[in-house]
């Protein structure tokens, strides 16, 4: 049994220790907006904050987990900073297919937290997520709108 704090809520989850928090937040707890990509934490789209830090779900243990621990998810994100990237997302029309969008928005929201004006190489050095369509450019710029950076 674990016990986990997720977007504000402690639950209990009766999972094996080794389960993957990606599993148990998509499988048992039924949020769905942090995907499964690679499964080897390369590619971010299961990108989740835990106490304000970026992580990639799908290898993260729920056994290296604390109830005390704030895990937050696509669906518990409510910040300025989070609010200012979306607004920046539409405004750009930064996705193409989507898919990895959740875990980009993860990332560039805890960038924005750390940084609320960052540099280029700030960014490149946070948003390390892999977008099949290619859209760098237009996130970075995203990031840019949301902390009023002429890009």
């Amino acid at each position: 049994m674990a016990r986990l704090t997720i977007n504000g809520t402690t639950r209990d989850i009766d999972v094996e220790p080794d389960t993957p928090l990606l599993w148990v937040l998509r499988e048992q707890v039924g949020l769905t907006g942090t995907k499964y990509g690679c499964g080897v934490a390369q590619c971010g789209a299961c990108t989740v904050h835990i106490d304000g830090e970026v992580v990639r779900a799908c290898s993260m243990p729920v056994s290296a987990l604390t109830p005390e621990q704030k895990i937050v998810t696509i669906e518990g994100l409510d910040s300025p900073a989070a609010q200012a990237i979306q607004k920046a997302w539409v405004a750009l029309d930064v996705p193409q297919c989507g898919y990895c969008q959740s875990g980009q928005i993860m990332a560039a929201t805890a960038l924005l937290a750390k940084h609320p004006k960052p540099t280029d190489e700030q960014i490149a050095e946070a948003m390390t997520n892999i977008c099949r369509c290619g859209t760098y450019n237009r996130i970075k710029a995203g990031i840019k709108q949301a902390a009023g950076i002429a890009g």
